[in-house]
């Protein structure tokens, strides 16, 4: 199984649109998170309509008619691994024990906010990843997303990607 991992895409205001290759990693894709701010609902209409599943929660800059369709926390078990995706996960001192005590049945947690990629494993085993964001890359030197592979509960082949300058 296929993960498209993005967050933070704040569509219109940061970018028009997603930039081209996360489209086609969309087509590509059997599953689809997104971890919120996506700013309108267009986006995610459009997400849902080309995607063969699509995971998502609402983010800070996320209004209420987002909010009324997205969680603030979803779940999935995508082939026996156990998924949370959560747009916030607080400061970035303590995130690793803090989370493991909040998501403790869980394999993998996919959270945003910050526009900064990260990737760690907690003492517990429960795998952190924020994809940073393929449209507002802030202070950070790329725009960016993630793609991974889940086969018998098992997450692999997690890679960040970065969004070339001509495709922005």
């Amino acid at each position: 199984m296929r993960l498209l991992i993005i967050s933070d895409t704040h569509v219109p205001k940061r970018a028009r649109d997603l930039p081209e290759p996360v489209w086609r990693e969309v087509d590509a894709a059997d599953v689809v998170v997104h971890a919120g701010d996506w700013v309108e609902v267009a986006l995610l209409d459009r997400l849902a309509a080309r995607s063969k599943r699509l995971i998502g929660v609402y983010g800070n800059n996320d209004g209420p008619a987002l909010r009324a369709r997205l969680p603030e926390i979803a779940r999935a078990d995508l082939d026996g691994l156990r998924l949370a995706v959560v747009h916030e996960t607080g400061p970035t001192a303590g995130r690793d024990a803090r989370c493991a005590r909040a998501f403790p049945d869980t394999d993998l947690l996919v959270f945003g906010h910050s526009h900064i990629p990260w990737d760690s494993v907690t003492t517990t085993g429960l795998r952190l990843l924020n994809p940073g964001s393929p449209t507002d890359k802030r202070r950070q030197p790329d725009h960016t997303y993630l793609t991974a592979t889940v086969r018998s509960g098992r997450l692999s082949e997690v890679e960040l990607h970065t969004i070339p300058p001509a495709h922005r």
